[in-house]
């Protein structure tokens, strides 16, 4: 059962990301959302100069890129799968409902983290040019990057999967992922900024963020984890 569970989970994934790799839709989208959100930032606090620390503000910054920006993809990824019926193939074959959840979460997760590694270099030259650099260990990053991206992919699929059959879905999609975000975007910003500024105790700072981040993963992809089957079915 075990092996047959985990062939429909690769069978899933792989579709997902051959279909990205021929059309590049979520990937191009996304991208373009937080380049170009990234070049308003950077137009509103030219006028602030140095007489602002850029790196008290950027991990906001990040954050809400990046949390709009996968609001973005997720609706475009299960619109796509509607339009052409996927969905109704997949709930007609012998697979298992919690097997649709984590292949669609780890395939939304994979594009999610490709945008947000290609995003940081860009984010870093608009606005780190002739600052002083983080000074934790780099890796800091990627593991709240990580760890916030787990929690933003699970619950959005689950989001997107309830509301792509909705009027207005775009919207009622937002209306409901923010708000169910704030306690993780709290903790992802808190321990960014704990990673970017360092000094005495950040590091003791960022790990207790990360306590939380843990938290809301294992609960909230719990609860979408045992919702999914009834949701997908309705």
């Amino acid at each position: 059962m075990a092996g047959s569970s985990w062939r429909q989970f690769k069978a899933i994934l792989r579709k997902d990301l051959v279909m990205e790799l021929r059309t590049h839709e979520m990937i191009t989208s996304m991208g373009l959302y937080a380049i170009l959100t990234m070049v308003v930032y950077q137009i509103a606090l030219t006028e602030a100069g140095e007489a602002l620390d850029v790196r008290l503000v950027m991990p906001g910054l990040i954050w809400v890129a990046f949390i709009f920006m996968s609001l973005l993809g997720l609706n475009r990824s299960f619109v796509h799968e509607k339009d052409q019926g996927c969905i109704d193939a997949l709930l007609l074959s012998p697979v298992d409902r919690p097997v649709i959840f984590f292949a669609k979460s780890a395939g939304n997760l994979l594009f999610l983290l490709v945008v947000e590694l290609l995003s940081l270099p860009v984010f870093a030259f608009l606005f780190l040019q002739g600052r002083e650099g983080i000074t934790n260990p780099i890796w800091l990053l990627g593991v709240v990057m990580f760890a916030a991206s787990v929690g933003i992919s699970g619950v959005g699929t689950l989001l997107a999967t309830m509301t792509v059959n909705t009027t207005g879905k775009d919207i009622l999609l937002a209306v409901v992922f923010v708000p169910l975000m704030y306690p993780l975007l709290r903790a992802a910003v808190g321990a960014t900024f704990a990673a970017i500024i360092g000094g005495p105790g950040s590091v003791e700072t960022f790990w207790a963020w990360m306590t939380w981040i843990a938290g809301f993963d294992v609960i909230m992809l719990l609860i979408a984890f045992g919702l999914y089957e009834f949701v997908i079915g309705a």
